[in-house]
């Protein structure tokens, strides 16, 4: 059977001395498969859209900063992630510079500016804290990762870089 995921965004938005990252506390809605958990920023691809400008739309649409420096630091494949099996397939992106003002909440939740160095003690999916440390690191190359999920939950992870 062919791979046939849901492709999506997922994008930190650092401040400018890049010691915080811009995160959803997703608290807004009571059947939100999320629900009290940290997230970045993102969504599904819209037909006819590549990732960065979806990336950009997504950054706009949630947080009302149009994204001037970016960089893309992976992709990852979630095979069995959706609350029915769907597979996804994520670029995940670290926004460097922007501009405008973030409010304090949008549809999801609240927004909040976390310290990098805090972030993995927020409840967050499992498999966050597999990948987020590839996001902050200092390697310049892109990394590409496999996280399979069953029951909500990681079975595995792995990686490349080139």
């Amino acid at each position: 059977m062919p791979y046939t995921p849901i492709v999506a965004t997922l994008g930190y938005v650092l401040t400018p001395d890049r010691k915080r990252v811009l995160l959803v506390h997703r608290n807004a809605r009571a059947h939100d498969e999320h629900l009290g958990k940290y997230n970045g920023l993102g969504g599904k691809l819209e037909p006819l859209e590549d990732v960065v400008a979806g990336m950009r739309r997504e950054i706009w649409e949630e947080a009302q900063l149009q994204c001037t420096a970016m960089s893309l630091r992976g992709t990852i494949s979630w095979p069995g992630f959706g609350k029915n099996g769907e597979d996804w397939l994520g670029f995940v992106f670290l926004i460097t510079e922007f501009v405008g003002e973030a409010p304090t909440r949008n549809e999801e939740g609240d927004l909040e500016w976390q310290p990098i160095e805090g972030i993995l003690d927020l409840p967050m999916w499992e498999g966050d804290r597999y990948f987020l440390p590839l996001v902050f690191d200092q390697d310049p190359r892109a990394f590409h990762g496999v996280m399979p999920y069953a029951n909500g939950k990681p079975t595995g992870w792995s990686y490349s870089r080139i």
